[in-house]
């Protein structure tokens, strides 16, 4: 079973994207099933590499080069010079490797592409809705919510799923917003965000050094881990911290990452005069995001109530209940498929600055409750969310469509 997957962008760029596409392809090699990848022109513009294929971390990737077009960098002329350029290099490498199955993922202009090439080859065609970017687009204010681009984006999302021989999807948010647009619920599968089986490992001991260095030793830490977009909430929970320091005077807050609101979270916190209570520490690399994980003593993620949040589940709170830590994330519905209030977490009322800082003091002052949220957030990990069972679901996608069991 060859399966040639089509995406936004890859490595060597790093992205929550970047990493559920490194999960999901370890997995499907791990059962034995052949995988080839291709990236669309987006991922040129942003590598400047721009080679024609290329070999990175032990991984081979077919790139797209840019259309050379005198129009292809003009509103909407420019997303079709996309699946037009991609649509050629993908028929080029699709004759090369003869795959199964074309498994194309978000944005739908790979599934674009993907339909033109799998229905000239006889392929057929899976699409894979990570998010819906038209949301996205807004939020991070490249698109108005109801105007002509966001409207386009989302028929242009509407037109792939109604074509694709199978749909999958990351959480039953999206499942249930497909089914409402008129995608038949049997089509759609859903394959969800989970960690990998290392990090359900005994966590290593915090490195001392790196405590001391951050100025976190001895102190009760809060911490997000991630990247710093709106829609996380970071000012919310910044805001909260004079209340929270003024019942909890060993706290300390520690953010890890970065991104778009990073300054205007870096000024806030100066207006604030919280200079001494907040750390900045950048992002740091993927292998050594266990040691930041691991200083903290409640990961906070304060998501804000909007459609994204809604739709969505995020990573990064299963990666944090894998490592035993305690998670307070606001109510929105993307938690709310992962966390369950008092059990594997604790959940507060979204856009709540009081309410989030009041829930974090009583955690704090409860700290008989600390093992047993870890522990059933752990087990509930082990149990739904690993990578090895959430890949294995492509089975049944696959299966039907190549008249088969994959292997």
């Amino acid at each position: 079973m060859r399966i040639l997957h089509i995406l936004d962008h890859s490595l060597p760029l790093h992205s929550g994207y970047t990493f559920r596409t490194l999960a999901i392809l370890r997995q499907q090699r791990a059962q034995g099933w052949d995988t080839v990848h291709l990236t669309s022109a987006k991922h040129a513009a942003a590598d400047p590499a721009r080679a024609a294929e290329q070999h990175v971390d032990g991984w081979h990737f077919y790139r797209t080069p840019p259309q050379q077009r005198w129009w292809s960098a003009l509103p909407l002329l420019r997303q079709w010079s996309i699946v037009l350029g991609l649509s050629r290099r993908l028929r080029q490498v699709a004759a090369k490797v003869k795959p199964a199955i074309l498994h194309a993922h978000s944005p739908a202009l790979n599934a674009l592409a993907a339909l033109r090439v799998g229905r000239a080859l006889g392929i057929p065609v899976v699409y894979e809705v990570r998010a819906f970017w038209e949301d996205a687009a807004a939020d991070h204010g490249t698109s108005r919510p109801g105007g002509l681009r966001y409207r386009l984006t989302r028929a242009l999302e509407g037109y792939a799923l109604r074509r694709a021989d199978a749909v999958t999807t990351i959480c039953g948010g999206m499942r249930d917003d497909l089914v409402a647009r008129g995608i038949p619920a049997a089509k759609i599968t859903i394959i969800p965000n989970a960690v990998e089986a290392g990090q359900l490992r005994p966590p290593a001991r915090p490195s001392g050094m790196l405590a001391h260095s951050l100025g976190l030793t001895g102190s009760l830490v809060l911490g997000f881990i991630g990247s710093f977009y709106a829609y996380e909430g970071l000012a919310l929970l910044i805001e909260a911290m004079p209340r929270m320091v003024q019942a909890l005077p060993s706290l300390q807050l520690l953010l890890v990452g970065g991104g778009p609101q990073e300054a205007a979270l870096q000024a806030l916190v100066g207006r604030l005069g919280l200079e001494r209570r907040v750390r900045f520490a950048g992002r740091v690399s993927h292998v050594r995001v266990a040691e930041y994980y691991q200083m903290v003593d409640i990961l906070v993620y304060p998501r804000l109530p909007m459609r994204l949040t809604e739709l969505v589940t995020p990573l990064k709170p299963l990666e944090a209940m894998a490592q035993g830590r305690l998670v307070v994330a606001s109510d929105v519905g993307g938690h709310r498929e992962l966390i369950e209030d008092g059990k594997t977490g604790i959940l507060f009322p979204a856009g709540d600055g009081a309410a989030l800082a009041e829930r974090i003091i009583h955690l704090a002052r409860h700290a008989d409750t600390w093992n047993g949220l870890r522990q059933n957030a752990r087990r509930f990990v082990e149990s739904e969310r690993t990578w090895a069972s959430s890949v294995a679901r492509y089975a049944d996608v696959y299966g039907p469509l190549t008249g088969s069991t994959p292997t």
